[in-house]
């Protein structure tokens, strides 16, 4: 008997609940990181950093299916990228009309509205925004005369609802209302009752008419968003980002430091225990006091110092990570080296001749695989949260949407005092749920460990 198979380890496992649980929570995780990869481009993740890159977006907007709890429906964030085009020439003037139409619900006012357009002109052409309400009073947004240009160029811009020319168009057609609109803002007065300032609810169309006279002009680029209070599965940070963006790529990167740092660190400190306590005498004692160096050293402020002085990219973190991990599972793999080289079998491969590393490979580490496949399952955990604390204390890689750096973020801008629970909890959540899965799986396989170990 030299070893234990891959068969038997597979069917003691799957006798545990928790092991199984634990496989089914993995096995969502791995989805979820493929789906990430898959669906969420991979300049979206390499512009995490970038403001430019989430403008259209809210600022720290709570997730949308909170209204589904709320009494008074929070206004959701619209971003419109689909209008309704229509060309029309009368004479010497071309007109190309882009209409967007939507469906407001809410009980409370939008935060402002942004028009970004690209417009392919030449000459001077004139745009006009207005709205059509529902109780189909029309308002003149504003008008604006493009740049001059004598040849076919290309202009892109982005109208906001606190131009103050805006505000001063829609109050001078104050006679629609019933009430005082000098302390409201452009988009209160939009949407709001003629008889009260409260939030009318209807469909509202949006009109963007491109005058010119040449049949060439028109708006290559058109897109309307109504600021909002609700974005998203997930809600935004402070900097606009999608959160949900952030979790899902969170959760392959949590992943590939979990098991890269653990398998590494398992099979470095496999391999060192059990080749000195095989070896023994001089070379076993030589190699556990080196161990005993390495293991008194404090990793986490040794992981700081790192950090701070090298470099703090992820990869040379896993790097660091794998360093002090293996120490701990090097002592263990002695131990139970020891015991394993004592018994029949093992010296009878010995008087047959057959060489150490045979003997090392063949006897004595397959005796140790189910406390491997614990050991990795077990140090995932302890990897992520060590990357999660380090990231929280500013000291990771910036540049990766890790739960830690995420958590960080929130910390930095004071998320937790301004309330803002869904910029804290889910990364915190998405961490535990992750220690959890490995935490039962190791539980399961430690389980198969100790009854073998007796043989």
């Amino acid at each position: 008997m030299s070893g234990i198979t891959p068969e038997e380890i597979k069917r003691e496992f799957f006798k545990s609940s928790l092991g199984i649980v634990g496989i089914l929570i993995l096995s969502i995780l791995i989805v979820i990181s493929i789906l990430a990869m898959i669906i969420i481009p991979i300049e979206t993740f390499q512009e995490w950093n970038n403001p430019g890159n989430w403008i259209s977006y809210p600022k720290v907007a709570i997730p949308v299916w909170v209204n589904v709890f709320l009494a008074e429906k929070i206004p959701e964030h619209k971003i419109i990228d689909t209008p309704i085009i229509q060309k029309i020439s009368e004479g010497e003037i071309n007109l190309e009309s882009h209409q967007f139409g939507f469906n407001y619900i809410y009980d409370d006012f939008p935060n402002d509205f942004i028009y970004e357009y690209t417009a392919e002109y030449s000459g001077t052409p004139l745009l006009q925004i207005s709205v059509i309400r529902p109780d189909g009073i029309k308002l003149d947004i504003t008008s604006i005369s493009l740049p001059y240009s004598n040849s076919k160029t290309i202009h892109s811009e982005r109208i906001f609802s606190t131009d103050e020319s805006i505000k001063k168009k829609l109050s001078l057609q104050s006679e629609y209302f019933n009430h005082n609109l000098s302390r409201l803002s452009a988009e209160d007065i939009i949407f709001s009752q003629t008889q009260s300032n409260s939030p009318l609810k209807g469909d509202y169309v949006f009109m963007i008419n491109l005058y010119g006279i040449s049949t060439d002009n028109q708006i290559k680029e058109s897109k309307l968003i109504i600021g909002g209070k609700a974005f998203g599965v997930m809600g935004t940070d402070e900097l606009r980002r999608d959160l949900a963006v952030g979790l899902l790529w969170g959760t392959p990167l949590a992943l590939f430091i979990g098991l890269v740092v653990s398998i590494a660190s398992v099979i470095a400190g496999l391999l060192y225990g059990v080749y000195a306590g095989y070896k023994g005498k001089k070379t076993d004692e030589v190699m556990m006091r080196f161990n005993d160096v390495i293991y008194a050293l404090p990793a986490l402020p040794f992981l700081i110092i790192l950090s701070v002085t090298i470099s703090n990219s992820i990869f040379l973190m896993v790097g660091f990570l794998m360093i002090f991990g293996w120490v701990g599972i090097a002592k263990v793999a002695r131990s139970m080296s020891l015991q394993i080289k004592t018994r029949g079998y093992v010296d009878a491969a010995t008087m047959m001749g057959q060489s150490k590393s045979k003997i090392i490979f063949k006897h004595i580490l397959p005796q140790l695989l189910p406390y491997a496949f614990a050991s990795i399952a077990i140090s995932v955990p302890a990897a992520i949260t060590t990357e999660a604390g380090l990231s929280f204390l500013g000291l990771g890689d910036p540049s990766f949407p890790t739960w830690g750096q995420i958590l960080h973020d929130a910390n930095t801008f004071g998320a937790a005092a301004r309330g803002l629970w869904w910029w804290i909890m889910p990364p915190g959540v998405m961490i535990a749920i992750t220690g959890l899965a490995f935490v039962f799986i190791g539980n399961a396989l430690d389980a198969i460990v100790n009854p073998k170990l007796k043989r």
